[in-house]
């Protein structure tokens, strides 16, 4: 099982990445059981880059519910780990190169 699930592609994201003078920052889905020297690894490995910092959070899962003929369905979507991963100066990833 691979410890990044997949990047992060939002706005909010984007525009870290996106900064001129400060060291780029990028989002990814990530394994809920790994550490962070795990998760920088990874990206280091996958990559190719230096990686200078990680800070991670587990989003909590929505509830959602709706309703049919049985009546109202309920459920709730599954929590998330998310990383933001800062590069070192000069360091940049290319999601887009396969492409």
């Amino acid at each position: 099982m691979s410890i990044l699930k997949k990047p992060i592609v939002t706005e909010k994201v984007s525009a870290l990445s996106e900064k001129k003078f400060t060291s780029k920052q990028y989002g990814f889905v990530v394994d809920k059981s790994a550490s962070k020297s795990e998760i920088r690894t990874a990206i280091e490995k996958l990559y190719e880059v230096e990686v200078e910092s990680i800070r991670t959070m587990i989003s909590a899962g929505k509830k959602r519910s709706r309703y049919s003929k049985a009546g109202v369905i309920s459920g709730k979507s599954s929590n998330v780990k998310k990383a933001v991963v800062t590069l070192a100066a000069g360091q940049e990833i290319d999601f887009y190169k396969n492409i």
